[in-house]
């Protein structure tokens, strides 16, 4: 998902971007802002600050249009594994999905009508993507709604998850499931800057990527834009 941040939704309905966007040069590392301190970024901390947010402005809510059916409402699940270290769950896209198929994504979907609310389509997508079972997060809060390219307005619901469950992939969905550390995502000296001119439209998005020693999953997009967020709602003062 190529993430950009205009002042208002663009009203324009554009081709789907074709380009790889690893092969996209590194414009800026945001080397220069501060890393969230560990000390807030324990359970204590990050329950805290749910439950009382200071003032603060999401960086990245929009992204250009490439589609034209209607908006769709969406939420995804933000899984903070207690481990000794922090760790956020992301999955690996399957290559046959008709949206954004190979992406590293945070699990979640669609909502559907018996949801109660956009906690509920999280949970509920995260069992059927991951297997993760509610008894096993504690949804802290959500952070802004995301409005992607492709016309899903997302709602990203953070939860911490306790370490001893135990997780069933979907095969038809997911490829690939992981962890990063959540010190690394909220450092922005791994936070880089693309941007590429795709039929006129200058597009622009984040990529954190993460080697963990098998492998180099490119955290990129919609998800690299609400976890850029994240840092921005934990680093606010």
């Amino acid at each position: 998902m190529s993430t950009s941040s205009p002042p208002s939704p663009p009203t324009e309905s554009l081709a789907l971007p074709d380009f790889d966007p690893r092969s996209v040069p590194v414009e800026r590392v945001d080397a220069d802002l501060p890393a969230v301190p560990l000390a807030q970024q324990t359970p204590e901390a990050l329950r805290a600050r749910f439950r009382a947010p200071p003032a603060w402005e999401p960086e990245v809510v929009v992204e250009r249009r490439f589609s034209s059916r209607a908006p769709a409402q969406a939420a995804v699940l933000v899984p903070i594994v207690l481990r000794q270290e922090p760790m956020v769950l992301l999955t690996e896209r399957t290559a046959h999905l008709s949206t954004h198929s190979g992406q590293v994504a945070f699990p979640g979907g669609r909502a559907d009508p018996e949801d109660a609310s956009p906690a509920d389509t999280a949970l509920r997508e995260a069992h059927e993507e991951v297997g993760l079972e509610r008894r096993y997060t504690e949804v802290l809060g959500s952070l802004p709604l995301y409005r992607t390219g492709s016309a899903f307005i997302i709602t990203p619901v953070v939860a911490l998850v306790d370490p001893g469950h135990t997780l069933r992939p979907n095969p038809h969905e997911v490829a690939d499931v992981f962890e990063v550390p959540l010190s690394f995502l909220l450092d922005p000296a791994h936070h880089r800057r693309h941007a590429v001119v795709w039929e006129g439209v200058r597009r622009e998005w984040f990529s954190m990527p993460w080697d963990d020693g098998a492998k180099t999953h490119f955290i990129w997009g919609a998800t690299a834009g609400m976890l850029r967020n994240f840092y921005r709602f934990m680093s606010a003062r």
